[in-house]
Protein backbone atom coordinates (compact mmCIF):
# COMPACT_ATOMS: atom_id res chain seq x y z
CA UNK A 1 0.00 0.00 0.00
CA UNK A 2 1.45 3.48 -1.14
CA UNK A 3 2.13 5.96 2.07
CA UNK A 4 -0.23 8.81 1.87
CA UNK A 5 0.79 11.85 0.75
CA UNK A 6 2.63 14.45 3.43
CA UNK A 7 -0.48 16.71 5.22
CA UNK A 8 -0.56 20.33 5.42
CA UNK A 9 -1.22 21.13 9.18
CA UNK A 10 -1.91 24.53 11.20
CA UNK A 11 -0.50 25.41 14.30
CA UNK A 12 -3.26 25.77 16.44
CA UNK A 13 -1.95 26.49 19.63
CA UNK A 14 1.53 26.27 22.21
CA UNK A 15 2.36 25.68 25.32
CA UNK A 16 5.37 25.00 27.87
CA UNK A 17 4.46 22.01 29.98
CA UNK A 18 7.51 21.54 32.06
CA UNK A 19 11.08 23.68 31.52
CA UNK A 20 11.85 21.35 28.88
CA UNK A 21 8.68 20.37 27.21
CA UNK A 22 6.50 22.30 24.92
CA UNK A 23 3.50 21.05 23.62
CA UNK A 24 2.01 21.90 20.01
CA UNK A 25 -1.50 21.45 18.57
CA UNK A 26 -2.02 21.00 14.89
CA UNK A 27 -4.98 21.35 13.46
CA UNK A 28 -6.71 22.56 10.57
CA UNK A 29 -8.27 20.95 7.06
CA UNK A 30 -6.12 18.61 6.67
CA UNK A 31 -6.71 16.46 9.47
CA UNK A 32 -9.59 15.85 7.32
CA UNK A 33 -7.80 12.87 6.13
CA UNK A 34 -5.96 11.95 9.01
CA UNK A 35 -7.00 8.80 10.48
CA UNK A 36 -8.95 8.18 14.32
CA UNK A 37 -7.31 7.57 17.44
CA UNK A 38 -4.11 7.70 16.45
CA UNK A 39 -2.65 8.44 19.79
CA UNK A 40 1.00 6.98 20.11
CA UNK A 41 1.72 6.48 16.46
CA UNK A 42 4.26 7.99 15.29
CA UNK A 43 4.19 11.04 12.56
CA UNK A 44 6.99 12.86 10.66
CA UNK A 45 7.01 16.48 11.11
CA UNK A 46 8.94 17.83 7.78
CA UNK A 47 10.79 21.20 7.84
CA UNK A 48 12.03 22.99 4.63
CA UNK A 49 15.47 23.34 3.96
CA UNK A 50 17.26 26.00 1.49
CA UNK A 51 18.33 25.49 -1.89
CA UNK A 52 18.12 21.80 -3.14
CA UNK A 53 18.88 20.05 -0.17
CA UNK A 54 16.45 17.61 0.67
CA UNK A 55 13.62 18.64 3.64
CA UNK A 56 14.36 17.65 7.07
CA UNK A 57 12.30 14.65 8.43
CA UNK A 58 11.75 14.34 12.79
CA UNK A 59 10.05 11.76 14.01
CA UNK A 60 7.25 12.28 16.76
CA UNK A 61 4.80 10.79 18.84
CA UNK A 62 0.94 11.84 18.65
CA UNK A 63 0.20 12.43 22.43
CA UNK A 64 -3.38 13.22 22.42
CA UNK A 65 -5.84 12.90 19.50
CA UNK A 66 -9.22 14.73 19.28
CA UNK A 67 -11.45 15.60 17.09
CA UNK A 68 -9.82 17.79 13.98
CA UNK A 69 -6.35 18.56 16.73
CA UNK A 70 -3.35 16.60 17.62
CA UNK A 71 -0.68 17.53 20.65
CA UNK A 72 2.86 16.88 19.81
CA UNK A 73 5.53 17.22 23.07
CA UNK A 74 9.21 18.50 21.78
CA UNK A 75 12.13 18.31 24.44
CA UNK A 76 13.70 21.12 24.65
CA UNK A 77 17.26 21.39 25.59
CA UNK A 78 19.69 24.54 25.58
CA UNK A 79 21.39 23.05 22.31
CA UNK A 80 18.51 23.28 19.76
CA UNK A 81 18.03 20.96 16.96
CA UNK A 82 15.77 22.29 13.88
CA UNK A 83 12.79 20.47 15.47
CA UNK A 84 12.97 22.05 18.60
CA UNK A 85 14.16 25.59 17.46
CA UNK A 86 10.95 24.95 15.43
CA UNK A 87 8.75 24.21 17.78
CA UNK A 88 9.97 26.85 20.47
CA UNK A 89 9.45 29.76 17.59
CA UNK A 90 6.34 28.62 15.94
CA UNK A 91 3.38 30.40 16.47
CA UNK A 92 -0.24 29.79 16.14
CA UNK A 93 -1.25 30.25 12.11
CA UNK A 94 2.24 28.35 10.64
CA UNK A 95 2.03 25.64 8.83
CA UNK A 96 3.91 22.48 8.54
CA UNK A 97 3.88 19.11 6.93
CA UNK A 98 3.41 16.08 8.15
CA UNK A 99 3.73 12.35 7.18
CA UNK A 100 2.14 9.42 8.61
CA UNK A 101 1.07 8.20 11.03
CA UNK A 102 2.68 5.26 11.43
CA UNK A 103 1.49 2.06 13.74
CA UNK A 104 1.57 2.43 17.21
CA UNK A 105 3.87 0.67 19.54
CA UNK A 106 2.04 -0.49 22.61
CA UNK A 107 3.45 -3.02 25.19
CA UNK A 108 1.60 -6.33 25.24
CA UNK A 109 -0.86 -6.58 27.89
CA UNK A 110 -1.31 -10.00 28.03
CA UNK A 111 1.20 -10.73 30.98
CA UNK A 112 0.94 -10.99 34.26
CA UNK A 113 2.91 -7.26 35.33
CA UNK A 114 4.31 -4.69 32.67
CA UNK A 115 7.47 -2.92 32.58
CA UNK A 116 7.73 0.91 30.64
CA UNK A 117 11.32 2.48 30.59
CA UNK A 118 12.22 5.52 28.80
CA UNK A 119 13.34 8.71 28.81
CA UNK A 120 11.68 12.31 27.82
CA UNK A 121 11.81 11.72 24.52
CA UNK A 122 9.65 8.42 25.20
CA UNK A 123 7.54 10.42 27.71
CA UNK A 124 4.81 11.10 25.43
CA UNK A 125 4.57 7.52 24.18
CA UNK A 126 4.97 6.31 27.68
CA UNK A 127 1.92 8.73 28.69
CA UNK A 128 -0.49 6.81 26.14
CA UNK A 129 0.56 3.25 27.10
CA UNK A 130 0.03 3.81 30.64
CA UNK A 131 -3.23 5.35 29.55
CA UNK A 132 -4.82 2.87 27.51
CA UNK A 133 -3.95 0.58 30.59
CA UNK A 134 -6.58 -1.43 32.17
CA UNK A 135 -7.18 -0.24 36.10
CA UNK A 136 -5.49 -3.68 37.18
CA UNK A 137 -2.58 -3.81 35.32
CA UNK A 138 0.09 -3.76 37.72
CA UNK A 139 4.52 -2.90 37.69
CA UNK A 140 6.23 -0.23 36.99
CA UNK A 141 7.03 3.03 34.90
CA UNK A 142 10.80 4.21 35.29
CA UNK A 143 10.91 7.82 33.76
CA UNK A 144 14.39 9.67 33.35
CA UNK A 145 13.56 13.45 33.60
CA UNK A 146 16.21 16.57 33.24
CA UNK A 147 14.97 18.14 36.29
CA UNK A 148 12.65 17.67 38.78
CA UNK A 149 10.06 20.32 37.36
CA UNK A 150 9.66 18.23 34.25
CA UNK A 151 7.55 15.45 36.33
CA UNK A 152 4.37 15.45 35.45
CA UNK A 153 0.82 14.09 36.19
CA UNK A 154 0.19 10.91 34.35
CA UNK A 155 -3.11 8.90 34.24
CA UNK A 156 -2.44 5.74 35.03
CA UNK A 157 -3.10 2.02 37.18
CA UNK A 158 -3.19 2.42 40.80
CA UNK A 159 -1.08 -0.46 40.98
CA UNK A 160 1.41 0.75 38.64
CA UNK A 161 4.28 2.48 40.50
CA UNK A 162 5.54 5.43 38.84
CA UNK A 163 9.39 5.68 39.14
CA UNK A 164 11.01 9.28 37.95
CA UNK A 165 15.23 9.24 38.11
CA UNK A 166 16.19 13.15 37.82
CA UNK A 167 19.58 13.76 35.86
CA UNK A 168 20.31 17.08 34.15
CA UNK A 169 22.89 15.30 31.63
CA UNK A 170 23.11 12.80 29.42
CA UNK A 171 25.21 9.76 30.41
CA UNK A 172 27.29 8.46 26.97
CA UNK A 173 27.39 5.28 29.24
CA UNK A 174 23.68 4.30 28.81
CA UNK A 175 23.95 3.22 32.45
CA UNK A 176 21.48 5.91 34.35
CA UNK A 177 18.08 3.72 33.13
CA UNK A 178 19.40 0.76 33.82
CA UNK A 179 21.20 0.70 36.97
CA UNK A 180 17.53 2.39 38.06
CA UNK A 181 15.56 -0.82 36.47
CA UNK A 182 17.88 -2.95 38.09
CA UNK A 183 17.19 -1.75 41.62
CA UNK A 184 13.32 -2.91 40.78
CA UNK A 185 11.81 -6.22 42.85
CA UNK A 186 11.67 -8.39 40.23
CA UNK A 187 7.91 -9.18 40.54
CA UNK A 188 6.59 -13.21 39.92
CA UNK A 189 4.85 -14.38 36.29
CA UNK A 190 5.49 -12.97 32.97
CA UNK A 191 6.78 -9.29 32.32
CA UNK A 192 6.20 -7.62 29.43
CA UNK A 193 8.65 -4.74 28.66
CA UNK A 194 8.40 -1.53 26.57
CA UNK A 195 11.78 0.65 26.82
CA UNK A 196 12.64 3.92 24.40
CA UNK A 197 15.50 5.84 25.01
CA UNK A 198 19.03 7.46 23.57
CA UNK A 199 20.53 4.24 21.57
CA UNK A 200 23.32 3.21 24.24
CA UNK A 201 20.85 3.06 26.47
CA UNK A 202 18.80 1.21 24.62
CA UNK A 203 21.49 -1.08 23.94
CA UNK A 204 22.08 -1.66 27.85
CA UNK A 205 18.37 -2.41 28.26
CA UNK A 206 17.66 -4.80 25.55
CA UNK A 207 20.60 -6.89 26.95
CA UNK A 208 19.62 -6.99 30.48
CA UNK A 209 16.16 -7.72 29.19
CA UNK A 210 17.10 -10.16 26.91
CA UNK A 211 20.15 -12.04 28.18
CA UNK A 212 19.31 -11.91 31.85
CA UNK A 213 15.87 -11.72 32.28
CA UNK A 214 15.04 -13.48 29.71
CA UNK A 215 12.04 -11.72 28.69
CA UNK A 216 10.83 -13.38 25.66
CA UNK A 217 10.52 -11.02 22.19
CA UNK A 218 6.63 -11.66 22.16
CA UNK A 219 6.43 -9.77 25.45
CA UNK A 220 9.49 -7.43 24.74
CA UNK A 221 9.16 -3.69 22.85
CA UNK A 222 12.94 -1.86 23.13
CA UNK A 223 13.73 0.84 20.55
CA UNK A 224 15.87 3.79 20.49
CA UNK A 225 14.45 7.30 19.37
CA UNK A 226 17.76 9.11 19.35
CA UNK A 227 21.40 8.91 19.16
CA UNK A 228 23.71 11.44 21.17
CA UNK A 229 25.97 13.12 19.16
CA UNK A 230 24.32 12.12 15.82
CA UNK A 231 21.58 13.91 13.50
CA UNK A 232 18.03 11.63 13.08
CA UNK A 233 19.56 10.41 9.90
CA UNK A 234 22.80 9.08 11.52
CA UNK A 235 20.81 7.38 14.06
CA UNK A 236 18.75 5.76 11.44
CA UNK A 237 21.98 4.15 9.81
CA UNK A 238 23.24 3.39 13.06
CA UNK A 239 19.70 1.64 14.15
CA UNK A 240 19.95 0.04 11.00
CA UNK A 241 23.28 -1.66 11.72
CA UNK A 242 22.43 -2.64 15.35
CA UNK A 243 19.47 -4.68 13.66
CA UNK A 244 21.85 -6.31 11.82
CA UNK A 245 23.67 -7.96 14.50
CA UNK A 246 21.77 -7.56 17.40
CA UNK A 247 21.08 -10.81 18.88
Amino acid sequence: MARPEPRELEVLKTDNLTPHMRRITLGGAGMASFPADQASAYIKLIFPTEGDARPLMRTYTVRQHRENEIDVDFVIHDTVGPASQWAVETQPGDRILVGGPGPKKLINEEADWLLLAGDMTALPAISVNLQLLPDNARGYAVIEVLDRADIQELVKPDNLELIWVVNAEPDPSGQVLLDRVKQLDWLDGQPAVWAATEFQSMRNLRAYFKQERQVPKSHLYVSSYWKMGSSEDQHKVAKQKDAETAQ
